[in-house]
């Protein structure tokens, strides 16, 4: 099942990574009214299930409560890549400094999680693989021994960032892993993971996919499912009762 940016962000929260101030809504005054509560800039996100959003215009800066209103407007009812935006959600924006990609994914081949870490975030990983290959770290890691430090350092080191990296993005890493496990999860993706202008590692974007198998743990994830946005044969698929 994947996750919503919002919903993921709200996971990681629990877990205690940083996440932006913010808050969703679903018409363009509810947008407004998210804006004013937060005083200052704002971005507006459209919430889809598909990447690409900013090049599709789903992503729009906004200085004030209008701009926020007539950000919602322009993007509510969008369709991105076959999917239409009912959501958005508007949060305060950060000042970049640079950006990170963090991510653990289950390699159901090496029966291990794969962490890999990049020092260009903002970019489509894929991308990043194929152009910039030395700039994308990979370790994989025994589910059964966990998570350690040493991974956080490696990562850092193979990744070509500075050393003042190694601390906060190695706790970034310990609290992505507490989410992975507790959560059953197959993925936990930040893209991007920015260092503000005043030196914070903040999670800008956020993408989590939850083994369907374990949903009956996790009846609060369940709850997050938004039904308008259900492909058809897999809603008919869970009211039979079939496995998706």
């Amino acid at each position: 099942m994947d996750l919503y940016e919002y919903q993921g962000k709200k996971l990681f929260s629990s877990v205690g990574l940083p996440i932006p101030r913010g808050g969703t809504a679903e018409t363009p005054e509810e947008a407004a009214r998210v804006a004013a509560d937060l005083g200052g800039p704002v971005v507006v996100k459209a919430q889809v299930l598909a990447g690409g959003r900013g090049k599709a215009g789903g992503v729009r800066p906004a200085a004030d409560p209008a701009g926020a209103r007539s950000a919602a407007e322009a993007i509510l009812g969008m369709d991105i890549k076959g999917h239409t935006v009912y959501r958005v959600l508007v949060e305060e924006a950060s000042p970049i400094a640079q950006e990170l990609y963090a991510a653990l994914i289950l390699d159901r081949g090496e029966k291990k999680v794969l962490a890999m870490l990049s020092g260009m975030g903002g970019m489509d990983i894929e991308e990043v693989a194929r152009s910039h290959p030395e700039a994308l770290s990979r370790i994989w890691i025994d589910p059964l021994a966990g998570w350690s430090d040493y991974h956080g350092r490696r990562l850092c080191f193979e990744a070509g960032l500075t050393p003042e990296f190694v601390r906060p993005v190695g706790d970034v890493f310990t609290r992505l892993w507490q989410a992975f496990g507790c959560y059953d999860a197959t993925l936990v993706e930040i893209n991007p993971l920015v260092l503000t202008e005043d030196g914070r590692l903040i999670v800008l974007d956020a993408k989590v996919t939850v083994d369907n198998n374990a949903l009956f743990r996790h009846h609060d994830i369940v709850g997050m499912t938004d039904v308008r946005a259900d492909d058809p044969q897999e809603k008919m698929a869970r009211e039979r009762g079939s496995p998706t």
